[in-house]
């Protein structure tokens, strides 16, 4: 009922007994079912619009929880100011009536205790959430950080066609509600809560039984595919992977996610990339597994690209034309050279490398810093043409210049293999030597372009080290909290929940490799690329909680960090 001229000496809460308890959630988990949700919808009177310039004159707030009102709160706030007449007109409320109210400083303890975690809900909730935000900064007390729903865009999105407009008190009309709004803010507020309760059953025919599904309803309702919402219903709150399928069945696009039905349903409203609107409008299916941790989510979501190539994935579906750099160390002087298959052949392989024009680069930081050959050309003595360009130059000791030894360029190759392997610095201190002299020179460009090479080749010579100190490791078995994890080579083997029966993934069992960093491993294949990328970027992500149970080899990084020489952002 509405306030009268009566005064009160305090704020007015009731609230009604119940079975539940009184602080319904910690939020973080918005998947909370809306029959179990705690709404506090509230609406305020001020002296106008300005949040900086005008005050509270009225607050009235009802407590929903299951359709049941559980409470209500109001109270007159006297603003510290005169009220303007015009708003005297809209809401009846005059300077003698706030007379004798409390001050807002001396409410907002009892409001606060009466929105308490739960979520709060406003006809144009943002007025109202900033005007009780600002009252709370002059007190010098934290914001409120509740969930919001604003009842206006539900509104709109959910029934807009039906009515001439949104306001409340045209929606309180046309819909029957059982209260009507008045420009008082407990009628306002129970009006609303009547709104609110009309709108989450207009929400259920959209598949709407979350309080995630709530918050990002506006949004998607106004989606030209949100007709396919229903396609999410069965989705579970749980990790795992998703995947997209068009109407032949076909794999269009394959993802991971922490909450599967959440991560979904934001293509409908919140995820803006160019290619989702083609995406909402071709697939016809959602297919998806539960995993039981994220480990295992990010492992499986590699597999299942590699496996269907889904046309709407961009990373790992061009796997199959990665190149690798070989040093091919089966030649009497050996060279760099950008190949596509990894041979048996004695050569010195490293990659993949996410496209041939990256290889190049890393080849050139390579020459930049030490004198491989260059060239194709067999050796002076059995040359009857010139000598290349680089050997003319001085920059490579090509056999072509008739002025390199096999024992003199032996001892170049031996230094570019512990550069690659184990001794870094062979080819990056130079390199940050020529960078330094080059901009000592202001020659900015040709600095850039040198940086760029170096950074590619740190980038590359990291990648290799995570490879390698994951497949020297053998069997692994790791805890992360609840969840664990056995590695194989390298590659994930099994995991699940602790508890859990063993989730086999198939894989070989295979004997650690060499610990011993100076002798190189045999490249790895593409997809086993992917794989233990994805792992080792989780490991290094979850090192501080990490917890190894078993290791058979020796998982640990030996060598100096990398630097790196990506430009930093201003």
């Amino acid at each position: 009922m509405a306030l009268t001229e009566h005064l009160f000496a305090a704020p007015v809460a009731t609230q009604t007994p119940s079975p539940l308890p009184p602080s319904q959630r910690t939020l973080d988990d918005l998947g909370t079912a809306l029959h179990e949700v705690t709404f506090v919808v509230i609406d305020l009177e001020t002296t106008g619009g300005n949040v900086n310039e005008c005050y509270i004159t009225e607050i009235g707030a009802v407590k929903l929880r299951g359709g049941e009102c559980l409470g209500t709160y109001q109270t007159l706030v006297d603003p510290g100011c005169a009220i303007p007449p015009q708003i005297t007109v809209i809401t009846g409320i005059t300077q003698s009536m706030v007379m004798r109210a409390p001050r807002i400083e001396t409410v907002l303890p009892s409001l606060i205790d009466f929105i308490g975690d739960a979520v709060v809900v406003g006809h144009n909730v943002r007025f109202d959430v900033s005007f009780v935000n600002a009252a709370l900064v002059r007190d010098q007390r934290p914001r409120l950080a509740n969930v919001t729903v604003d009842t206006l865009p539900l509104a709109r999105r959910l029934i807009g066609p039906e009515v001439p407009n949104c306001k409340l008190g045209t929606l309180a009309d046309r819909l029957n509600l059982r209260h009507t709004p008045t420009h008082r803010a407990l009628d306002d507020a129970l009006t609303t809560g009547d709104l609110l309760h009309f709108l989450l059953e207009r929400a259920g025919a959209l598949g709407v039984m979350g309080l995630d599904d709530l918050v990002t309803l506006p949004k998607m309702a106004g989606n030209s595919q949100a007709h396919k919402l229903r396609l999410t219903d069965e989705l579970p709150r749980q990790p795992g992977v998703y995947l997209f399928k068009g109407r032949n069945g076909n794999v269009l696009y394959v993802g991971k996610a922490s909450n599967l039905r959440s991560r979904v349903r934001s293509y409908f409203s919140t995820d803006q990339r160019r290619k989702v609107a083609q995406l909402l409008r071709e697939f016809h299916h959602i297919d998806h597994q539960v995993c039981r941790n994220g480990l295992e989510a990010a492992v499986l979501e590699i597999r299942l690209i590699h496996e269907h190539l889904p046309r709407f994935n961009s990373q790992g579906t061009r796997s199959a034309k990665y190149p690798y750099i070989k040093l091919t160390l089966g030649e009497r002087f050996p060279r760099l050279a950008i190949v596509r298959q990894v041979r048996d052949d004695g050569g010195l392989y490293l990659g993949p490398v996410s496209s041939a024009k990256r290889a190049r680069r890393v080849i050139e930081a390579i020459e930049t810093a030490v004198p491989i050959r260059r060239c194709t050309k067999a050796s002076a003595k059995t040359s009857t043409g010139p000598s290349c360009t680089s050997a003319q130059l001085g920059v490579a000791a090509c056999p072509c210049s008739g002025f390199t030894s096999e024992d003199d360029y032996r001892r170049v190759v031996d230094d570019l293999v512990e550069g690659l392997t184990v001794k870094p610095s062979t080819l990056l201190a130079p390199l940050e030597q020529r960078i330094e002299e080059l901009a000592a020179e202001e020659r900015y460009e040709e600095a850039a372009d040198i940086r760029d090479r170096a950074e590619a080749l740190s980038a590359l010579l990291q990648r290799q080290r995570h490879f390698d100190r994951l497949r020297r490791a053998g069997h692994v078995q790791l805890r992360v909290g609840n969840a664990w994890a056995q590695l194989d080579d390298g590659l994930l083997s099994a995991c699940g929940a602790v508890g859990d029966t063993p989730s086999l993934l198939n894989l070989h069992h295979g004997a650690a490799a060499s610990a011993d960093v100076r002798i190189p491993l045999a490249a790895p294949s593409r997809s086993q690329a992917d794989e233990l990328l994805c792992i080792a970027q989780w490991l290094d992500k979850n090192a501080s909680r990490v917890e190894l149970d078993a290791v058979t080899g020796v998982l640990a990084e030996p060598l100096p960090r990398l630097r790196s020489f990506a430009p930093t952002k201003p």
